[in-house]
């Protein structure tokens, strides 16, 4: 009769204040981590809240909960950062390492860090 609906990344990840924990704690691996911690040298306090809370309305929105993201595009947002190949690579080690802490089913954590490996173009600069 009735078919049940699959729950959203949003949902299973564990709704607004568990996508907020968890770029927290993100931000702060990255933000302590010697070859990524310049990427925030010069920002502002105000700056690196607006930033934190652009990744929450991001991540919200992108894994379908109730947030719509106003900041820019992935590419224009990372432009001129020469985000590189071992840059990356560092960001997914660490998230992987924020999802294994919150302990996130092996199903939600391969989802987002897929959806991750999804930006990379948009964000890595060769070159």
């Amino acid at each position: 009769m009735g078919q049940e609906v699959a729950e959203s990344l949003y949902q299973r990840l564990g709704g607004y204040d568990a996508i907020a924990a968890a770029t927290d704690d993100l931000l702060a691996r990255l933000q302590s981590d010697l070859r990524l911690r310049d990427y925030w040298k010069g920002a502002s306090t105000n700056n690196q809240h607006k930033a934190r809370q652009l990744i929450v309305d991001f991540m919200t929105e992108a894994a379908g909960g109730p947030a719509y993201y106003t900041g820019r595009d992935m590419k224009t947002s990372h432009v001129g950062m020469h985000i590189d190949e071992q840059d990356w690579e560092t960001f997914m080690r660490h998230a992987a390492a924020t999802l294994d802490y919150f302990g996130v089913p092996s199903l939600e954590k391969n989802e987002v860090l897929a959806f991750f490996a999804s930006l990379k173009t948009e964000i890595v600069e060769s070159g």
